[in-house]
């Protein structure tokens, strides 16, 4: 069930511990926050309960690549891509292109990145179909497409893992709760391939092997 992104102050009484506990971990701190500024002081004490007390939601945090970013050296995005010799036009962009050689570097939300049979995926670009996907249809997300159309014609692009705290329902690339920052000692070589007119990126041991087909 999904977490509205905001609700009215007055209907905090309608969460109950076992609804809660029916929502993911990144969830359940979304409605965390939503309580807290809201000043729905109870209901954001219960959110804390469940996610203390609900074994689902500590394993959650722990299969969560985000939840591990203590133990990484996490810079700025705009500085990982400067460290691939790539001056991005707009501190808010999420890929570019190497002036000295060319290549396409991209950077991938770590807790969207997928695993399969021993090789990895990300789905980097999906058409906004009944407007589901209203970001591939704006300035970022045709520029994302052309660098996935470049990168096929490349062979090969280059990836920045990137970790924080996205929001149900939303592209991390179009908005996100908290961006931690990028890897700083991560870089990622996969190739692009186009499924069903989505653009995935693929890498791993066994990804040359490996027939993802339709998601």
């Amino acid at each position: 069930m999904p977490t509205p992104a905001v609700f009215k102050a007055g209907l905090a009484s309608l969460w109950t511990r076992e609804r809660i506990g029916n929502l993911s971990a990144p969830e359940i701190k979304q409605l965390r926050a939503n309580a807290e500024r809201l000043n729905e002081t109870e209901l954001a004490a219960l959110c804390s309960e469940v996610l203390k007390d609900s074994p689902r939601a500590r394993q959650a945090e722990r299969g969560k690549p985000g939840s591990r970013t203590s133990a990484r050296r996490l810079i700025a995005r705009v500085k990982a891509f400067e460290a691939r010799g790539v001056w991005l036009q707009d501190a808010r962009d999420w890929c570019g292109v190497r002036k000295t050689d060319g290549a396409v570097v991209m950077a991938l939300w770590a807790d969207a990145v997928e695993s399969v049979d021993g090789a990895c995926r990300y789905l980097l670009w999906a058409p906004n179909v009944d407007g589901v996907r209203p970001w591939s249809d704006k300035s970022a997300g045709r520029e994302r497409l052309a660098h996935c159309k470049r990168a096929m014609e490349l062979g090969s692009a280059e990836g920045l893992l990137v970790y924080g705290q996205g929001i149900t329902g939303q592209l991390p690339e179009d908005k996100a709760y908290a961006i931690h920052g990028v890897d700083a000692e991560t870089v990622l070589r996969f190739r692009v391939e186009a499924v069903g007119g989505e653009f995935w990126a693929v890498w791993g041991q066994k990804a040359a092997a490996a027939s993802f087909g339709q998601p």
